[in-house]
């Protein structure tokens, strides 16, 4: 999968310790292995994305295997749809989901996140893989370059994920169902208020193959606790009322419940 330029939108190619393209930009490859392509103009924030923080609570819920049903549910489809490489993850986070991806498809991968501190940790673990630090809204990607892209829990750009996916490539998107960890908003909020949700949206350019309900229980106890709440949007949202109920939490058992759609670029 080969990489443009955010600026210029010209190849890049790698010299040394740095990517640079035709017209010279250039971008320092870190110590750790990813690559900085988020220009100074398209950060909404001075840090934007996950904290460090959030990055490491995260790493330690989901390398506790609590969410391995969801990253199961993830190879179960590609052997079943046939999905071919290369990978790009869209918001990989610290690159739990789609290492096990790659590795049970024997493929190239490229882990994009809008977070620094994200696609640092990624790259410090997993050395088999590509990391940038880019928007989603301009995937610093040729068009057609992707085999499978996937979007776990994160942003959605069908036009910019048609253009990047090669002629009928899939789309993995997982989304959070209606009733998902209902356990912990319950601690967290002293009403619950439903709105209505779209888990199978219709996608302009793209085909559904499949719709895959996931749904399972699980326990945590101790700082897992903290550590799911952190991975959470609610971490943003909640009183401090809800969040001093969480930290008097010492187990949590709750359920997951999210959809798994398959896609096909048309």
């Amino acid at each position: 999968m080969n990489l443009i330029c955010p600026i210029c939108e010209k190849p890049l190619c790698r010299e040394e310790r740095r990517l640079v393209c035709p017209e010279n930009h250039s971008f320092d490859i870190a110590r750790q292995g990813y690559v900085n392509l988020l220009p100074v103009q398209r950060r909404h924030s001075a840090h934007p994305g996950d904290t460090k923080e959030q990055v490491a609570s995260r790493r330690e819920f989901l390398e506790g295997g609590f969410y391995a049903p969801i990253s199961d549910a993830l190879i179960a489809a590609a052997q079943k749809y046939g999905a071919t490489g290369p990978i790009l993850d869209v918001g990989c986070g610290e690159g739990y989901y789609c290492t096990r991806l790659a590795k049970a498809m024997g493929a190239e991968l490229v882990g994009l996140d809008i977070s620094k501190d994200a696609v640092r940790s990624a790259a410090g673990k997993y050395k088999d893989a590509r990391w940038l630090c880019a928007t989603a809204a301009r995937i610093p990607v040729e068009d057609g370059g992707a085999g499978l892209l996937t979007s776990l829990f994160a942003i959605t750009l069908p036009e910019e994920f048609h253009r990047v996916l090669r002629e009928n490539g899939l789309f993995f998107q997982v989304l959070a169902a209606q009733d998902h960890l209902l356990g912990l908003k319950k601690i967290i909020y002293e009403e619950l208020v439903f709105r209505d949700k779209d888990t199978v949206p219709e996608l302009p350019g793209f085909g559904l193959l499949k719709s895959i309900p996931i749904r399972f229980s699980f326990t945590v106890e101790g700082n897992q606790v903290q550590n799911l709440f952190a991975m959470t949007p609610h971490l943003f949202r909640v009183s401090k009322a809800g969040a001093d109920r969480l930290r008097e939490t010492k187990v949590l058992t709750d359920t997951a419940s999210c959809v798994l759609n398959v896609f096909r670029r048309t």
